[in-house]
């Protein structure tokens, strides 16, 4: 984009003052995002929205509508919290919405920019474990009371493990990049779980388990902290939307407690950081515990299974599809991931009683 196109967008914007830089900002792969400087010295996140991936952006924006302008209610509430520095703000457009279309049909967003604040793309500390665990089980809680329904799906089925192993099955039937004849372990593992990773969308279904407003992408850099490494606010709006908790939980977890990569090649270089498991799980449950059900608190642990099958299988799925999907470094690279996920999930059974404990264990606490 040219400064003058980006002067263009920006302008449509009731920020305060005219636009007098932008610079691409931040690691995300979906949406393109620029930090913008105006000639009155205010800062702003410039946003386009990717409508290839979010397909209803008029319904997403509503989304981020009704959660944050909750949040901020619940927040006005509180002694000593801060709205404007621990919920993201959206702006305003000349047409009275809170986003516009350039003249190529992209659609854009305006944030107000939270200055001296900073994310961490992975957890390194108990502290740093512990304060997401806060920010996800404070988001979940400030937003326990507004009715889901209020909100659309804007990525449908996005954590659906019936849909995701519909897809596997499609893929295998397919078989579209002649994959199939080295994949019998990979496929055999996956059909070993499937009934064992439907448990929390069946108790969903059979009202067990709340249907409830939560976030879909719990990865630690969606947590902006202070320069204290403090919580402060949650970012990626996005894909919150209704859905369990044990996703959101599971989700964090997936990404905090791994030692390797995501994609590791090496099976033994995958094993579990209890330490920073226990840590996320005191935060979370510290803020979460007062509007959990019991079935609820028994289905993280089931969600800690979930997350990991689930992104192997999508990972796998893509590999035998001829990697469409996911950005890939390698002919085999999908394949690796799914390996790895697959071996996760492995090492998170065999450490399942003790995690389990760990979380009823905060459970009371909180509860006493």
């Amino acid at each position: 984009m040219t400064d003058k196109e980006l002067h263009d967008i920006f302008s449509a914007f009731k920020a305060e003052g005219k636009m007098a830089s932008a610079r691409p900002f931040g690691s995300g792969h979906i949406n393109d995002t620029y930090r913008v400087t105006t000639d009155a010295g205010k800062h702003y996140l410039l946003q386009r929205i990717n409508h290839s991936v979010f397909r209803d952006v008029p319904g997403l924006i509503d989304n981020i509508v009704h959660v944050t302008d909750h949040l901020k209610q619940k927040l006005g509430q509180m002694h000593g919290a801060k709205s404007e520095r621990e919920v993201l703000a959206l702006i305003a457009a000349g047409n009275g919405l809170f986003f516009t279309k350039d003249v190529a049909g992209n659609y854009w967003r305006v944030f107000t920019f939270l200055s001296n604040t900073k994310s961490y793309d992975q957890v390194l500390t108990e502290k740093q474990a512990f304060e997401g665990g806060k920010a996800f089980g404070t988001f979940q809680a400030l937003l326990a009371d507004l009715d889901p329904g209020l909100l659309i799906d804007t990525i449908p089925n996005f954590h659906n493990i019936g849909f995701r192993l519909s897809n596997l099955d499609k893929a295998i039937e397919a078989d579209t990049a002649h994959r199939l004849n080295k994949l019998a372990s990979e496929i055999e593992f996956v059909n070993e779980r499937r009934e064992a990773m439907m448990r929390i969308l069946e108790a969903g279904r059979a009202g067990l388990l709340p249907e409830r407003i939560v976030h879909n992408d719990t990865k630690f850099n969606n947590v902006l902290l202070d320069e204290h490494d403090k919580a402060q606010c949650v970012i990626d709006l996005d894909t919150v939307m209704p859905g369990f908790v044990a996703y959101d939980f599971g989700d964090a977890i997936r990404t905090i407690i791994n030692n390797a990569p995501e994609d590791e090649p090496d099976m033994k270089l995958i094993n579990l950081n209890i330490p920073l498991f226990t840590a996320y799980t005191k935060g979370y449950v510290q803020q979460a515990a007062g509007f959990l059900t019991e079935a609820e608190v028994n289905s993280l642990i089931d969600g800690v299974l979930l997350l990991p099958y689930m992104q192997g299988v999508r990972f796998l799925t893509d590999y035998l599809n001829g990697d469409t999907y996911f950005k890939i470094h390698s002919p085999w690279h999908n394949l690796e991931r799914a390996r790895a996920q697959f071996q996760l999930v492995k090492k998170l059974e065999e450490a399942k009683d003790t995690l389990n404990n760990i979380i009823l264990k905060n459970w009371q606490h909180e509860k006493k």
